[in-house]
């Protein structure tokens, strides 16, 4: 069972190849495609493609995709990684129905696969130690040698393989290799290993196997066993492809599904190996795999994007065969596009300025009606209160500002939004000429903002009442890294490009009343500010912490001089 597109979907070369299949009748035009990941991480943006991809055409040809995890290396797989996989998986929109599966349940069928391949003298047990494994192996312009173990007896093969899996060899001691081509000019062809001895606790099987296939055995075998048609994969496994035709061809399995490879996801401004994205955790460079600048689907989700926007993401930048950047701007985009229709407005302040309106009564409160979307009737509207101290962004006034600064400036008029207009008539400062305060005076007849007299307010800024404000942290994430391709840099480690500018933390920000019952992962838009959300870890009724989700146009470009 899977999520139904939500609009047609361009065509692409995977698609025309299950098209073409379907009309010549092959797996009698049936479709089914599996999601593979390995439980050794959390799922990134590149994934997501991946998922969507996947999950997207099973849905679009009425075929089904799996789940499956391929669980054969235990000693790096936890079982929290399996949960936080299903997690992303089921948030992006998705479902796998009854189609969860692992690898580690086919094992013993795996196991009697590769004992077939020994007995058709394809396999064989090999004593040679790593190092000399890579030694014999060649390099890409000098063909491999064969080990000394490679013509060994069927008879004795199978009996070694067995006293593998019995647990009477120390690990590394010995491997299963597939016996096809030293002299073959992909490297993956030189007698693969195909399983190794590994005494490691298994998430699901507990201590019942000391062996374990290799990842490019199981893959294609899971794939054939669970009648897959179409085994779709990133370009990286390309070269590997060879080695999963002759596996199911030397074993004539009933099924040979067609493996096709697609071009991975690269993003700018970021790293998608899971290698760094380690070190990053590792090394406390962020808070977590869930950090909201990290590209984790967890990190996307708490930072408050959407299923909806990384599901248009994955549609716009389209499935090609060949490696390319995508600019993390067009993400930006679509999380703003789905943002812009779906979440409230607020009006929240994040570096206070008091405001004090002296011909305003002390101690009156008016409520004002505000619009939850200007666009949205139907998404209501709430209540703001407006009394004497306000406050507003400091960058909202400037002393003597240019003619062209359309908000506050001594003897200039500005639009409260929704409320008054305003007159700022004199700045306080402190001992040091630091700005702490505005006295300012009011209009009484513009009630709601306009003027009586019909007089043009270009200026309309956003205000809270500091009797009503509540208090909130607010965490304003940037892109992580400095440069477009982090991973890229031969000049530099990746870490020396982190951004230092990727989380900027405000305390003592006034957000207007209604704000105190934001939910953990609720969106809203601070007016004039950006798209921001409630912090899922962190925010709580007594003390409310936001996230910046996204700001409400792409002012890095700008900044770079792009």
């Amino acid at each position: 069972m899977t999520t139904a597109p939500e609009s047609a979907p361009p065509s692409n070369f995977i698609r025309n190849i299950i098209d073409e299949d379907r009309q010549a009748g092959k797996n009698d035009g049936r479709v089914v495609t599996r999601f593979p990941p390995e439980p050794n991480g959390f799922l990134h943006i590149g994934h997501a493609k991946s998922i969507c991809l996947n999950f997207g055409l099973a849905a679009d040809y009425q075929g089904r995709c799996h789940l499956r995890f391929d669980d054969t290396n235990p000693s790096k797989e936890e079982i929290a990684y399996v949960e936080s996989i299903m997690t992303d998986v089921r948030w992006l929109g998705f479902d796998w129905g009854a189609n969860l599966f692992y690898a580690s349940d086919y094992f013993e069928r795996i196991y009697e696969f590769a004992v077939a391949l020994i007995k058709l003298g394809k396999a064989y047990v090999c004593d040679l130690t790593p190092e000399e494994m890579r030694e014999y192996r060649g390099t890409l312009t000098e063909p491999g040698k064969e080990s000394p173990y490679r013509n060994r007896t069927v008879a004795e093969n199978v009996d070694l393989f067995a006293r593998m899996r019995n647990g009477e060899f120390p690990d590394g001691s010995r491997v299963l290799r597939a016996k096809i081509d030293m002299t073959s000019g992909n490297i993956n062809m030189r007698d693969p290993v195909i399983y190794r001895v590994l005494r490691a606790h298994h998430h699901r099987t507990g201590d019942q196997w000391c062996i374990y296939p290799m990842y490019d055995f199981a893959h294609c075998l899971s794939d054939s066993i669970e009648g897959i048609t179409h085994s779709i994969c990133t370009l990286e496994f390309e070269d590997h492809r060879p080695l999963y035709d002759w596996i199911l061809d030397a074993l004539g399995t009933q099924c040979h599904p067609q493996q096709i490879e697609f071009a991975r996801l690269n993003l700018t401004y970021t790293v998608m190996s899971k290698r760094k994205l380690l070190q990053l955790v590792n090394d406390h460079h962020v808070s977590g795999w869930d950090d909201p600048r990290m590209p984790t689907i967890s990190g996307f989700r708490r930072r408050g994007y959407t299923p909806k926007a990384i599901r248009a993401f994955c549609e716009r930048i389209g499935v090609a065969k060949r490696d390319s950047m995508v600019d993390t701007a067009l993400l930006e985009f679509s999380i703003r596009e789905d943002l812009n229709d779906t979440a409230p407005r607020a009006l929240a302040v994040l570096q206070p300025l008091k405001v004090v309106v002296e011909n305003y009564p002390e101690g009156q409160v008016e409520e004002f009606e505000a619009p939850n979307h200007p666009a949205n009737p139907e998404m209501g509207s709430r209540m703001v209160p407006f009394s004497r101290e306000l406050y507003i962004e400091r960058d909202d006034y400037m002393a003597d500002a240019p003619k062209k600064f359309y908000r506050l400036s001594e003897g200039r008029e500005v639009r409260f939004r929704s409320a008054y207009l305003i007159t700022c008539r004199e700045a306080i400062k402190d001992a040091n000429g630091n700005v702490v305060e505005l006295r300012c005076t009011y209009d009484p007849e513009s009630r709601g903002g306009s003027a009586p007299d019909g007089r043009k307010v270009k200026g309309t800024i956003h205000w809270v009442s500091a009797a009503h404000a509540v208090n909130a942290e607010v965490r304003l994430y940037d892109r992580l890294f400095t440069v477009e391709n982090p991973g890229g840099d031969k000049e530099h480690d990746f870490k020396e490009l982190i951004n230092p500018e990727s989380l900027t933390v405000l305390t003592g920000c006034k957000l207007e009343p209604s704000l105190a019952a934001a939910r953990p992962g609720d969106s809203f838009q601070f007016e004039r500010l950006g798209y921001f959300c409630a912090d899922s870890v962190d925010s709580r009724p007594d003390r409310p912490v936001f996230n910046r989700t996204v700001t409400l146009r792409d002012t890095w470009a700008k900044e770079q001089g792009k």
